[in-house]
């Protein structure tokens, strides 16, 4: 069965996030966006670890469903925790994504975990624990769970982060290193440029939209064609089979808000040459410069970008569409404009991901503004032009040339107002 997976989101628990960012909200977007697998996140939060075991039940094995109001979204059992911790005298700071099989499992790791520190504070407790060890007491609950280190290479809070990481995978996990089977790329890399560090070949690169609002679900996912179930997702990561994993779906890496350096609060954003000219300081302030994603792949990398190893899993960009409709409209994408013009999208086709990767484009001429269409097919080409993210500021996608927006020529009857 082909089915897309999320694995990495989190609950209204965790800072930051929506308070609509519970079951009932992320199974309906799950629907729109074309999701199946969804991650529960934060089950280390008591109170929502609590909600999850009321309102789910086992569907297929190790995926579950909503008691209530099912409309095929699966959830599988996950948590994103941050170790915070000094190691070879530098303080470390690691986001780590767990997967566990069941709420059986997920008990015995939070009772471990709880003794460390306060799951209550947040959906993504801090915990003063070496990585290694975390990835101990997550694999004594059960062999069966998946420790998978979290957009590795964002700057503050990663395995290679320029502030607070590693420069090896084994300086962090040492003897645990062979129960790590897969590494997320985080929205400022894709695997093109994770596939320039030979180390990295025998994992799985998994892609996931560490959402914190249920809109926001699906940005980055993972397709399978595997049975459904836990373990099948799990063993198709474990052995990197290109025919069980099949592809990522991708941030256009420079969107992503780390991909260049620079200082925010500067207005300062460097890519790589021009940091190293800059000497890694910032111009205006004085200060180091945030070096980001870019920059830390090219200080570790052992091969050229454009090289692809044997066997690596493939991977497609994509801009939400959202995005796309808004850049024609010329409007905000959180515009009434654009929100009817997408729900009339997702009521058309089905899921934003089918209308995103697979409707033909000649499919879509007929039916929605030529503009439209042709801004997913300049995408699906890769034709797009970034001003990258730097510094927590995201980058801005631009696919169409001015003259093709906001052209107000006869658009199909899909659509009956005009723009």
């Amino acid at each position: 069965m082909r089915f897309v997976a999320d694995l990495h989101i989190h609950s209204k628990y965790s800072r930051a996030t929506s308070p609509q960012t519970d079951l009932e909200h992320l199974s309906a977007w799950a629907k729109i966006k074309g999701i199946k697998v969804l991650a529960t996140g934060d089950f280390t939060h008591p109170i929502w670890f609590k909600e999850l075991q009321e309102k789910l039940m086992e569907s297929e094995s190790g995926l579950y469903k909503l008691r209530s109001g099912d409309n095929g979204t699966r959830f599988i059992l996950s948590s994103e925790i941050s170790c915070i911790y000094k190691k070879n005298n530098r303080v470390r700071k690691i986001h780590i994504l767990v997967l566990a099989p069941n709420f059986e499992v997920v008990k015995k790791i939070n009772v471990k975990l709880n003794a460390i520190g306060n799951l209550k504070s947040d959906g993504r407790p801090i915990l003063g624990l070496d990585a290694k060890e975390l990835a101990k007491i997550i694999f004594s609950a059960s062999q069966d769970c998946l420790v998978i280190p979290g957009h590795i290479w964002t700057p503050w809070f990663s395995l290679f982060g320029s502030k607070s990481g590693f420069d090896k995978i084994e300086d962090c996990f040492e003897e645990i290193t062979p129960q790590i089977y897969a590494l997320e790329t985080g929205l400022s890399s894709d695997p093109q440029m994770n596939w320039q560090l030979s180390a990295l070949d025998r994992f799985a690169l998994v892609s996931n939209s560490d959402s914190h609002s249920p809109e926001k679900i699906g940005r980055e996912a993972n397709v399978f064609n595997t049975n459904l179930s836990y373990l099948a997702i799990v063993e198709a990561l474990k052995a990197k089979d290109p025919k069980k994993f099949l592809f990522t779906v991708e941030f256009f890496p420079e969107e992503g808000k780390y991909h260049f350096d620079g200082h925010r609060v500067c207005n300062i954003v460097f890519n790589p040459e021009q940091t190293k000219k800059a000497g890694g300081i910032c111009p205006v302030c004085k200060k180091p410069l945030v070096v980001g994603v870019s920059n830390r792949v090219i200080e570790l990398a052992d091969r050229p970008l454009g090289y692809k190893p044997e066997n690596a899993i493939d991977y497609k960009s994509i801009v939400p569409l959202k995005e796309v409709i808004s850049e024609v409209l010329g409007v905000g994408p959180h515009s009434k404009q654009v929100s009817i013009k997408y729900e009339e999208m997702i009521k058309k086709y089905g899921s934003e991901l089918s209308i995103l990767l697979e409707i033909p484009i000649s499919e879509l001429e007929k039916t929605v503004p030529s503009q439209i269409a042709k801004a997913i097919d300049l995408m699906r080409q890769g034709k797009v032009k970034v001003n990258p993210g730097f510094d927590g500021v995201y980058g801005k996608i631009h696919i169409l040339e001015d003259e093709d927006k906001n052209s107000k020529q006869k658009q199909p009857k899909l659509f009956d107002n005009d723009f």
